[in-house]
């Protein structure tokens, strides 16, 4: 099971909120020019990082108010009881993501681009998750992590571009925002979900599914398979 972080376990996109608060109105334009599709957003957030003046205090008080979506620690508890390994995976910036899945009480794997302070009020981040042939040129390819799934199924939750190539590879997609959007224009099967509360009941129908299918004590841990639609 991997899961998106920004506008998917938080409200909003807590890259873009920093952003906002923190660097000057340039961010902007490079935005514009990642949105157009003239740049991948690993150049992209490389030089929006660049432009961060804040010093670690401030940006971590700024991320303590961050909201997050409330049912997503019930969520992994669902997948935990029935043994479905779950991993956060985020194109944004791991510093803001841990400080929020622990205010969550969500203690989860986390693949996340690197955010690195440089002293004073200076960032910059890193890339450990890219690839030179990632189809979108994103900061962390998320494709990278569900080819090496070694689970029967691999199941995607998120909302944005940085979960497009994943969900064209995983076998089970929940979906919602732009991913939803493009999921519906090519024709690619998913699930709408519009929160965590929503995902956790489709997920337990899910399972029960799998598990009448399947003939499973209900003590028994559920094995994963490939839905026949989604």
């Amino acid at each position: 099971m991997y899961v998106d972080f920004d506008g998917t376990v938080t409200l909003g996109d807590t890259t873009d909120a920093i952003l906002e608060r923190f660097a000057s109105a340039a961010w902007q334009t490079i935005e514009e020019q990642w949105v157009a599709g003239h740049i991948g957003s690993r150049d992209c957030l490389a030089r929006q990082i660049g432009l961060l003046r804040v010093s670690p205090e401030v940006l971590d008080d700024f991320v303590g108010a961050v909201e997050f979506d409330r049912d997503f620690p019930a969520f992994v508890t669902l997948c935990r009881d029935h043994g479905v390994p779950i991993t956060v995976v985020s194109d944004g910036l791991d510093r803001v993501a841990s400080a929020v899945l622990e205010r969550a009480g969500v203690n989860a794997p986390l693949i996340a681009n690197h955010l690195e302070w440089l002293g004073d009020d200076r960032w910059r981040l890193s890339f450990p998750h890219a690839r030179g042939d990632c189809r979108s040129a994103a900061g962390n390819c998320k494709c990278v992590a569900l080819a090496d799934d070694s689970e029967t199924i691999s199941i995607l939750i998120g909302d944005g571009r940085s979960d497009i190539c994943a969900a064209e590879s995983a076998n089970l997609v929940l979906a919602k925002g732009i991913l939803a959007e493009h999921c519906q224009s090519v024709g690619l099967p998913f699930i709408t979900f519009t929160d965590f509360a929503g995902a956790t009941s489709l997920l337990a129908d899910w399972i029960g599914a799998q598990k009448r299918r399947d003939h499973v004590p209900r003590s028994t841990e559920v094995p994963i398979h490939a839905p026949s639609t989604a």
